[in-house]
């Protein structure tokens, strides 16, 4: 065929979603990806030569992909809670949450900060956060509401001026008294996003409200298989739909009529869509189009991923390595690290004490581990550093990888009673199983703008321009043409929800 109802450009977990949809409403769907798999990000991959370990390379965690979603397409996939929420070590003692005793959490913050007034602070602003997300998540697979009504909605004013006005430092040293509490609260507002916490375009605020409202209630759930098993869901859901799905296939231009040329097996194709559903960034779309983009975006972040022959020893003997790498693992996360950490990296330093938060999918998790790696007690950790931007590794980026690595490990080894590096796993070749990603890795092997995971910086989930209201966020200045990425309004993470935004305004308008 060379004329689809849809043609979808980029075959990430977005535009799959888009595709399950359109096609089981009857349109028929043509999916065009530049890489050999589909996935996008949200794939599993064997890193390491010889070890029969599958990775979620990229993205790695699934809190804002609605139920909805799930239930309306018919997803087989398996999301996994986490008991442990957070560990994090200070000094020769480390902060636990442990989401299956109150009490036990209670008295770690008591051992912390000397007191029980910062438990009591993180009890009051996670419930105020619970409330905002129980109202507004569901407006997000729902046409965009003004800023009014939203507010109206969210019908807590403390909660409004803290969340959506004023820099959420204001919160954090209003709230809380602890240096340590503090920064763990506000990691949540810098993933994948380069901002202080006062940073008065509020960044840090937009990013830390998506972080807390998935699916009402902010939990980020272990996918059980790593990530590939939920974007091989989706693929299934499609194709068994009757989408048309070409791998390999790089898209070297989009007409605003509808057509788009690609090249596949070394030969241009042109095909037409009624609908054009952009699944890229918007500065991507902009080339393809032909137009000048505005756009500046900038990923911020280091990706490690590492298999181990064991959890590393803790300074802290009185928790289990296991509980405390069960959830969030942070690591040099207080709140003057992390200004530090921020000001060194405005300045083009890599940060003297990088910090960053690991992940351990395998304690959730086992089957991503091959028989001969679980039986030997493998287990993989992936790591998200913090505040490396892409300006750090620009001109210079193998150099700056390897000076980054070094740093943000020799951070880990200080909360730890041991070298990370004497737990590595190490493959047939010899090599130690660590790999790491910088921004511009992330824009070469995904076409993420200067490796900017949410392909621009975040949007409030409302209208921010009042002809907005009432669309779904994912218009662009052509009719034909959609966005279905996550650089749409109310995009980024691993959510669904632009795809299902997208695919909404082509079926219902």
């Amino acid at each position: 065929m060379d004329r689809y109802d849809v043609v979808i450009v980029g075959g990430g977990h977005n535009g799959l979603v888009a595709a399950g949809y359109l096609a089981k409403a009857g349109r028929s769907v043509l999916v065009v990806e530049r890489r050999s798999e589909a996935g996008g990000a949200a794939v599993s991959s064997r890193a390491f030569p010889g070890v029969d370990v599958r990775l979620s390379r990229y993205s790695y965690l699934v809190s804002l992909l609605p139920r909805k979603v799930i239930a309306e397409l018919g997803l087989k996939i398996d999301l996994r809670r986490r008991r442990m929420s957070s560990y994090t070590p200070a000094g020769d003692t480390g902060l636990l949450v442990d989401t299956g005793d109150e009490t036990r959490t209670a008295a770690s913050f008591g051992e912390l900060s000397g007191s029980t007034k910062d438990f009591e602070a993180w009890q009051r602003f996670y419930a105020m956060t619970a409330r905002v997300a129980g109202r507004t998540f569901s407006t997000l697979t729902e046409p965009l509401r003004g800023k009014k009504e939203l507010r109206a909605l969210v019908d807590d004013p403390q909660a409004w001026r803290l969340l959506f006005e004023r820099p959420l430092s204001e919160a954090l040293e209003g709230e809380f008294g602890d240096d340590t509490v503090r920064g763990v609260v506000l990691t949540d507002g810098l993933i994948g996003t380069f901002a202080a916490a006062d940073d008065p375009e509020l960044r840090q605020n937009r990013c830390l409200l998506y972080h807390v409202i998935g699916n009402e209630t902010g939990d980020w759930d272990v996918p059980v298989g790593g990530m590939g098993a939920v974007t091989g869901a989706l693929t299934d859901v499609a194709l068994r739909a009757g989408a048309v799905l070409r791998t390999g296939a790089e898209v070297l231009s989009i007409d605003p009529d509808g057509e788009v040329r690609y090249r596949h097996d070394e030969t241009e194709h042109v095909v037409h869509g009624d609908r054009v559903l952009a699944n890229v960034a918007p500065s991507t779309l902009a080339r393809l189009l032909g137009e000048e983009s505005t756009e500046f975006s900038e990923g911020a972040q280091l990706k490690v991923n590492m298999v181990l022959k064991r959890l590393p020893r803790l300074r802290d003997t009185t928790i289990d390595p296991r509980e405390a790498f069960g959830g969030t693992f942070h690591v040099n996360e207080s709140y003057s690290q992390l200004a530090t950490a921020f000001a060194e990296a405005e300045k083009r330093r890599i940060p003297s004490l990088p910090p960053c938060e690991i992940y351990c999918h395998s304690l959730t998790d086992p089957s991503i581990l091959g028989p001969a790696e679980r039986a030997a007690g493998a287990q993989t950790l992936t790591l998200f550093g913090l505040h490396m931007p892409a300006r750090l590794f620009e001109g210079r980026n193998e150099q700056a990888r390897a000076e980054a690595l070094r740093a943000t490990l020799a951070s880990l080894n200080s909360v730890l009673a041991e070298p990370i590096e004497d737990c590595l796993w190490t493959g047939p070749d010899g090599e130690p199983c660590v790999e790491a990603k910088t921004p511009l890795d992330l824009e070469l092997e995904l076409g993420l703008p200067r490796g900017h995971i949410f392909h621009r910086d975040l949007s409030w989930p409302y209208a921010e321009d009042p002809v907005q209201e009432g669309k779904w966020g994912v218009e662009t200045a052509h009719e034909r043409v959609l966005l279905c990425g996550a650089g749409a309004s109310r995009g980024g993470g691993v959510s669904g929800i632009p795809g299902h935004n997208a695919a909404m305004s082509v079926l219902v308008g």
